[in-house]
């Protein structure tokens, strides 16, 4: 097989239509799996400053812009009163 392919000078073709349906299961993810993502980006977001602060999970939003040169990734996280007083004396 493999001498058949150096002299038809021809490559598999499994592997290639395997590529193309790759990318074109990732395409169709990114597409319609964005509600996805963006709760999973939620949730990591939340934990992740929630080691640090005590917050309201409804006071975290995160939105997403899709554009057709730049996609823009937005966070707006509501920290309570006395937030920059507690990390400073965290920090002493």
């Amino acid at each position: 097989m493999n001498l058949l392919r150096l002299l038809g000078g021809r490559t598999a073709s499994a592997p290639v239509a395997r590529e193309r349906l790759q990318i074109l299961l990732a395409h169709e993810r990114g597409l319609r799996g964005q509600p996805d993502l963006l709760g999973l980006l939620r949730a990591e977001i939340l934990a992740v400053v929630s080691r640090h602060v005590v917050l309201d999970p409804e006071k975290v939003i995160v939105r997403m812009d899709r554009g057709k040169h730049v996609s823009t990734l937005e966070v707006d996280i509501e920290v309570p009163n006395g937030f920059e007083r507690s990390i400073a004396a965290a920090a002493t």
